[in-house]
């Protein structure tokens, strides 16, 4: 039987929120040629990238993902395959959607998605990745040392980490999470995965906090 885990303090919920503001990177949203949707375990991103559509942000929108054990629960059959079930039920026509069923990582996201694009003889100069929020500034970074020559646009739900983790139900959970993205955003360029990022010593001794606190689940064994 799992012990629930004790609810996070004060102290860690501040220093969460200075990590989630650092993954965000408040890019103004416009239009774009293509979005890719990026697979993950909030079933909330689909969601809002329809909406994105639906405000005429985008022509075309690629679902991305295989599956993981994060998020074979929400999407038993795939993550591209559910969400575009999903996006065609909230009136999104097949014609705009593409999907990309063979990633597992956030760089095949983007790789997998480049050469589905291609396959159907698009080109995209202009791209929106829509993500988890605490997702933005890793699949931007990422973005970069894949596709260096694409023009990106991050979006994701606008939501502060307090209303998040009590939407999602689980806020150590939500933590990990932020803290796995955190730690990949300060390890992946040394392994060519990510372009390097600057991280402020206050986002950098958040982390440190965090991890020495035990919120480790979702750290990337480097």
């Amino acid at each position: 039987m799992t012990r629930a885990r004790p609810p996070i303090s004060d102290e860690e919920a501040q220093d969460a929120a200075l990590i989630w503001e650092y993954h965000q990177l408040h890019h103004e949203l416009r239009a774009c040629d293509v979005a890719i949707c990026l697979g993950g375990p909030d079933p909330d991103v689909a969601d809002f990238a329809v909406e994105l559509y639906h405000r005429k942000l985008f022509p075309t929108l690629v679902f991305s993902g295989a599956n993981s054990p994060d998020t074979v629960e929400y999407y038993p059959r795939g993550e591209a395959i559910e969400c575009r079930e999903k996006a065609l039920s909230l009136g999104v026509p097949n014609s705009a959607i593409l999907v990309e069923i063979r990633a597992t990582n956030t760089g095949q996201n983007v790789a997998y998605s480049r050469t589905v694009l291609a396959e159907h003889d698009l080109y995209p100069a202009t791209i929106m990745l829509v993500s988890m929020p605490y997702m933005q500034r890793r699949a931007f970074a990422t973005c970069r040392k894949v596709w260096p020559d694409v023009d990106i646009v991050c979006a994701s739900e606008p939501i502060e980490f307090v209303e998040y983790a009590k939407a999602i139900g689980n806020p150590p959970v939500v933590l990990d999470m932020i803290v796995g993205d955190m730690q990949r955003i300060m390890e992946y360029p040394k392994k060519g995965f990510a372009i390097e990022q600057h991280v402020p010593q206050a986002v950098q001794d958040a982390y440190e906090r965090l991890v020495n606190a035990g919120y480790t689940s979702r750290l990337a064994a480097l």
